[in-house]
C-alpha cells in the first residue's frame, strides 16, 4: 500500500515538472527502504536556510550542469521559474554570463564553478559569501552545490543517466556553458 501512495507521488512529480521518474521508480520497487532514505536526501536536497531564492537556484544550477546537461538540470529550470527566478537571469546562469546577474547572484555563480573545480580562488569567494550571508548561508550553499551532484550520479548508476541536451527556458533553447577547470 506504502508504495502505491509513494508511486502516486512520483506520477505526480512527473506530470507537474515533464519529468522522468522512472529511476525513482525502480529505487522503490527494488527496495522501499532505500528509497525512505532517498526520500531523507531530498528534504536534504531542498535546503535552502537563509539564503534568498535566487541565490540558492544560482548554485543548484551551477552544480548540476557541472555533472549533467539533461533531464536534470532541466528539472532544476523549471523548478527555478516555478520558484519565481526571471528567465533572464536563468539563461544567464546557465550561460554563466555573470555581467547580466546581481552581484550576489554572480558571486554565488561563480563560488559555485570554483567549489566544483577544486580551484582555490574558491576561498576568497567563500570570504565574500561569509560576508554576505554568514557560516549559515555557506553551510546552505554546501548542501545545494552538493546535493545536486547526486541525483546525476544515481541516475548514471542506475542506467537511467542521458546524453547531453539542450535545455528549454520558456521558448529558448540554451546549450550550458559549464567551465570544469
Amino acid at each position: 500500500m506504502i508504495r502505491l501512495l509513494l508511486n502516486k507521488t512520483l506520477r505526480s512529480t512527473a506530470q507537474r515538472y515533464d519529468y522522468d521518474v522512472g529511476y525513482m521508480q525502480d529505487i522503490l520497487t527494488t527496495d522501499l527502504s532505500a528509497f525512505l532514505r532517498f526520500m531523507g536526501f531530498q528534504t536534504m536536497a531542498s535546503y535552502s536556510g537563509n539564503l534568498p531564492a535566487e541565490v540558492v537556484y544560482a548554485a543548484r544550477l551551477r552544480a548540476i550542469l557541472f555533472d549533467d546537461c539533461g533531464p536534470c538540470t532541466q528539472l532544476v529550470v523549471n523548478m527555478a521559474l516555478e520558484a519565481g527566478i526571471s528567465a533572464e537571469h536563468i539563461r544567464a546562469i546557465i550561460a554563466k554570463d555573470v555581467h547580466q546577474l546581481p552581484p550576489e547572484v554572480a558571486l554565488v555563480v561563480e563560488f559555485t564553478d570554483c567549489v566544483l573545480a577544486h580551484n582555490t580562488q574558491a576561498d576568497e569567494l567563500r570570504e565574500k559569501i561569509q560576508t554576505v550571508w554568514g557560516q549559515k548561508g555557506l553551510v546552505s550553499l554546501g548542501l545545494a552545490i552538493s546535493s545536486m551532484r547526486v541525483y546525476p550520479t544515481l541516475k548514471y548508476t542506475l542506467g537511467y543517466g542521458k546524453s547531453c541536451s539542450r535545455i528549454t527556458l520558456n521558448d529558448l533553447s540554451l546549450t550550458p556553458n559549464i567551465d570544469r577547470f
